[in-house]
């Protein structure tokens, strides 16, 4: 037997294959399919202070080995979330996580205040990609201060697991990762969608309203990697590593270049059974290898 038990700092994972924010609801569509009690931990949809609508037709686009998204955050905020959604999933057997949105401090701090009291809600994930409207529109997440501020500010309300998704679309990453970690942050999920674009030659226009979107899925996946096995030769906290991730070979590169734990995202979106079958194929990875921990991976990278 192997032990596929992996620790977020006080958040114990009975496997390391989550689900990525805003791919799966918030887990009871993934429950039409499989018991999500299998899964290591259920990332909820992006969850924001009031309901965003999200932005206008069209907001998804296929590219090339992966997606563009602009679905911009649509959700009924978090009174609604707690309210009508919550006591419906909060006794599945495997971690929930809000992922929690703002446009100021003051509304992440209020959205964090509002988690920190539901029991069955051992962890938030802060997504500081969101744009900082007191800053011209600048995430959060792509400077130093931002990053720094936001996180001090939640972890001052919060007192669970904190972890802190970062925006690949910076100069240097690890600074960004220090920067957090360094404001009581308990751990770092990365990385969030790139910035890319789409275009119909044919008619001339941009295939997302907002012209630019996220992309994600295999495309960025090398790119996720590299960033990951940075982040972790530069900070001290568990590294959660998001990216391309579609096979458990995938999840295991992660795992070597220093992440701790992965998240599924583009992948269910093709295969829903594709985190289950991600938690089977690192079981048979380390039966054949003689490994009889998972956590024995995480940085074993051989230079």
């Amino acid at each position: 037997m192997v032990d596929l038990k992996v620790k977020i700092a006080d958040l114990e994972l009975k496997n390391p294959v989550m689900t990525a924010s805003g791919t799966s609801g918030f887990a009871e569509e993934l429950m039409d399919f499989y018991d999500v009690s299998q899964l290591g931990a259920v990332l909820l949809k992006g969850t924001t202070l009031k309901n965003r609508d999200g932005n206008e037709y069209p907001r998804m686009a296929e590219t090339a080995s992966g997606m563009l998204n602009a679905v911009g955050l649509q959700n009924k905020g978090i009174d609604y979330f707690i309210e009508n959604i919550y006591p419906r999933i909060k006794d599945y057997d495997t971690p929930l996580i809000v992922n929690v949105n703002g446009s100021t401090v003051e509304e992440y701090i209020e959205v964090t205040e509002k988690v920190n009291e539901l029991d069955k809600i051992p962890a938030i994930e802060l997504n500081i990609s969101c744009p900082n409207v007191k800053e011209g529109g600048m995430a959060f997440g792509v400077t130093c201060p931002g990053a720094e501020m936001v996180t001090k500010e939640v972890r001052k309300a919060y007192d669970k697991t904190l972890i802190v998704k970062l925006s690949p679309n910076v100069t240097d990453i690890t600074d960004i990762a220090k920067a957090v970690e360094g404001q009581g942050a308990d751990s770092v999920s990365l990385v969030n969608t790139f910035l890319g674009m789409a275009i119909d030659a044919e008619k001339r226009i941009p295939l997302l309203s907002t012209i630019t979107g996220g992309l994600s899925g295999p495309a960025i996946k090398p790119i996720a990697l590299r960033m990951v096995w940075q982040v972790y030769n530069a900070v001290k906290i568990p590294v959660i590593g998001i990216g391309g991730i579609m096979n458990a070979t995938d999840a295991i590169e992660f795992m070597l270049a220093g992440a701790t734990a992965i998240q599924v995202g583009t992948a269910i979106f093709k295969d829903p059974f594709a985190p289950v079958k991600i938690i089977e194929g690192i079981n048979d990875y380390l039966k054949r290898h003689n490994i009889q921990r998972v956590s024995d991976l995480t940085g074993a990278l051989q230079l």
